[in-house]
């Protein structure tokens, strides 16, 4: 039986934050739709239930504000968590997204919730917007990207970056695959295996003569210019969602936002 034809089993998400639904809404658009939608993708999705939680407390190297997609969850939840402590304990607002998730919730002890207790759970998520760790420039990044094409800036992060691939593993919306074919030493059993690629690989742009993207300059350009802009062009969206685990991850320290509001300063320095 191959995975085309197996049966997908049920799977539930729990404690989504608003980042990662748009990231989930995202990959939608680009494995789930289109000409060529990966089937197995869409097929694991349809079983998906969600359960999200609204952010109250932002950490360090969240940015989602500033990207539009947090922190409240976004479309795309079954159920949705707002944490509440007071003298009385803690407690969850729950909001219901889909049937789905009101069947689940009424199968659960629980009470409906005051309009206290609901404008109090809404205040203490857009308070978090406020607190976000970081921020992207207040500007249109697919137009300053292609303005910041020779920038001096790509060597400067390059001295830095170690094309690990790093960012692009853990970007919950990076979704590059390479494709082999391997046979046994019989010849007669072959197999097609799918797996995870960077396009901070060397050989990511591999053609007949070498590498496109041979320096690191010229890979992290391509990575920040298609993530936060190109990605407009092919899927009508930004590509990142503020999450900040590049960031987090980067060996070097590296940070997505830092180098787009340099990018900006240089050319407000410009003008």
């Amino acid at each position: 039986m191959t995975e085309d034809t197996a049966e997908v089993p049920p799977c539930a998400f729990i404690g989504l934050r608003g980042c990662d639904l748009a990231a989930i809404a995202t990959l939608d658009r680009v494995l789930g739709r289109g000409t060529f939608p990966d089937g197995s993708f869409v097929k694991r999705r349809q079983r998906l239930f969600v359960v999200a939680v609204n952010c109250t407390e932002p950490g360090g190297l969240c940015f989602c504000a500033s990207m539009g997609t947090g922190p409240a969850a976004g479309p795309g939840y079954d159920l949705a968590l707002t944490e509440q402590v007071d003298g009385d304990g803690r407690r969850y607002l729950v909001d219901v997204g889909t049937p789905q998730g009101a069947e689940v919730l009424a199968a659960v002890p629980h009470r409906g919730a005051g309009v206290a207790e609901t404008s109090r759970a809404r205040a203490a998520v857009a308070a978090a917007s406020h607190r976000m760790g970081r921020q992207m420039p207040q500007t249109n990044h697919r137009e300053l990207l292609i303005r910041s094409r020779e920038s001096p800036q790509w060597e400067q992060v390059a001295d830095r970056c170690l094309t690990c691939g790093n960012c692009t593993m853990v970007c919950p919306t990076c979704y590059c695959t390479s494709t082999e074919d391997v046979t046994d030493l019989t010849g007669e059993h072959a197999e097609r295996w799918q797996h995870w690629a960077s396009c901070f690989e060397f050989d990511f742009t591999y053609i007949h003569g070498g590498s496109v993207r041979q320096s690191g300059a010229s890979r992290y350009r391509h990575w920040l210019t298609h993530k936060l802009g190109t990605w407009h062009d092919q899927f009508g969206m930004s590509g990142c969602v503020g999450c900040g685990r590049c960031i987090a991850w980067c060996p070097t320290g590296i940070d997505i936002t830092e180098e787009m509001n340099l990018l900006a300063r240089a050319e407000a320095d410009d003008d």
